[in-house]
């Protein structure tokens, strides 16, 4: 569609009659242990961690103290002492996850999984009969209930944008109808930094311009958008309004998964550059596992304090399908840059040349390599 440089030509909210489901389970590893192990309900627990890990997932009782996915074990433990670390099994939570998409086949004429824990859902056909959205989410929820003894989160709208944030609403256990009429005034009530395809940077920068919510973002003019935010500028004006025309892909396949982390203080030393690549490579790897993602090509990405970017690669014959090889691969294409010349400000680690569309499907991780 051509962008008029001053109001793009949009289309009304919901004009094309869809209707988009966004399914996420609740604290899904942590759930998932809490059931299988009736002691640890009602406590706080972190699924991975351990002594100098990081926290894969984080139950509901953990995340009342702070603790979030990503955080160090170390830190994790200080916001909560009584914080109950357990091993993942994502062999369980792959099987959990078919569970549910199976459940998700049975409504959808169109399911694109983001990750094990959720996905959108194209429900315009009905093929049940049902006569809405909200009875589709609610008798999905119902069968994940029963089939799962897990609980789930569900947002219905017209729109891929929108069901997501719905979804969030009121979690956990929760269900959140957006009918188009109430989509513009529901995305101009909420802050930007919930907005997927604003990333805590962009978020700050929109903040810094006194764009604190979608309401100001959508009395920007479009030629300004465009001048502070480039390409990105159609989506940002889109989206304020309400207009989300994507369609829900099953068959859309990611081309890599990873994370980066940006130090506080330039780091320098090997030991320590070797320790925070560690850890850089944990969280990569729990989402590599979250997603099911495999790949044979392991990327280091390096930016050092004068924002020099080098990245290094290596491939394998066939997929990286254990965190072992993975760190091992990770580390032996940073050890050739020892001793380092100047400080290092970032590290990311991640996989790509995808082998297979993987059951986790594509998930905007927020961390890529971009």
């Amino acid at each position: 569609m051509s962008v008029n440089p001053d109001s793009p030509d949009l289309p009304e909210p919901g004009a094309d009659g869809r209707k988009i489901i966004h399914v996420d389970m609740d604290a899904f590893f942590a759930s998932v242990e809490q059931r299988d192990h009736p002691e640890l309900r009602g406590k706080p627990v972190a699924v991975g961690g351990g002594h100098r890990g990081v926290v894969a997932a984080a139950s509901y009782e953990a995340r009342e103290f702070g603790v979030r996915s990503a955080m160090p074990s170390v830190t994790a433990r200080r916001k909560c002492p009584d914080l109950i670390f357990v091993k993942s099994r994502f062999d369980v939570y792959r099987e959990v996850s078919q569970q549910i998409r199976d459940i998700f086949a049975i409504h959808a004429s169109a399911v694109q999984p983001l990750s094990l824990d959720e996905a959108f859902l194209d429900v315009t056909d009905d093929p049940h009969g049902l006569g809405s959205g909200k009875a589709i989410a609610e008798d999905i929820r119902a069968r994940i209930k029963a089939e799962t003894n897990l609980t789930a989160s569900a947002g219905v709208s017209y729109c891929k944008f929108i069901a997501k944030l719905a979804s969030d609403q009121n979690k956990p256990d929760g269900l959140c109808v957006i009918p188009p009429a109430k989509g513009p005034a529901f995305v101009q009530s909420l802050p930007v930094k919930r907005f997927h395809g604003v990333g805590p940077k962009t978020a700050e920068k929109m903040n810094r311009l006194g764009i604190m919510t979608g309401a100001d973002l959508a009395a920007w003019p479009y030629r300004e958008l465009r001048a502070r935010f480039g390409s990105s500028a159609d989506w940002y004006y889109r989206i304020a309004r309400g207009i989300d025309e994507r369609p829900v892909r099953s068959d859309r396949v990611r081309k890599s998964c990873s994370a980066e982390r940006t130090f506080g203080e330039d780091v320098r030393g090997e030991a320590e550059t070797y320790a925070e690549l560690d850890r850089v490579s944990e969280i990569a790897w729990a989402r590599i596992e979250k997603a099911n993602f495999k790949g044979r090509t392991v990327n280091l990405k390096v930016k050092y304090a004068d924002f020099e970017i080098i990245t290094r690669a290596r491939s394998f014959t066939a997929p990286v399908t254990d965190a072992e090889t993975f760190h091992a691969a990770g580390r032996s294409l940073l050890s050739p840059l020892f001793p380092l010349e100047k400080g290092v400000r970032l590290l990311g680690l991640g996989l790509s040349s995808p082998v297979e569309e993987e059951l986790g499907g594509p998930k905007q991780l927020g961390l890529a390599f971009e």
